[in-house]
């Protein structure tokens, strides 16, 4: 699938009875990921547990570029990884993965 982002794919893989859809399935393709991001037993054993929290939150900030065009009529949003508390792009300060870092470090801007 081209070099597509990974929020991209797997939209597109929920979308997959309505292909034209993807852009629709964005927030669920982010949710997923979240999820991902606290890896299990089995994931930390495997490798480095920052390094794949890294990874995890640079693919959840490309969620608000990655369809741009697709017109909403409420703001595009996200949730805690939970999925019990909805967040605007913006609600936590200026880096939109703000929200989601588990540990005391932050990223350091790209």
């Amino acid at each position: 699938m081209e070099n597509r982002s990974l929020i991209e794919r797997l939209a597109r893989q929920l979308s997959a009875n309505d292909p034209s859809d993807w852009p629709a399935r964005v927030e669920d393709a982010a949710s997923i990921l979240a999820l991902l991001k606290e890896p299990d037993d089995a994931m930390r054993e495997a490798g480095d547990v920052m390094v794949w929290g890294a990874m995890i939150d640079a693919a959840l900030r490309t969620r608000w570029s990655v369809a741009p065009s697709v017109i909403q009529e409420e703001p595009a949003t996200g949730s805690d990884e939970e999925g019990e508390i909805r967040l605007t792009p913006d609600a936590v300060g200026n880096d939109r993965a703000e929200w989601i870092h588990l540990h005391q470090g932050q990223e350091t801007p790209s």
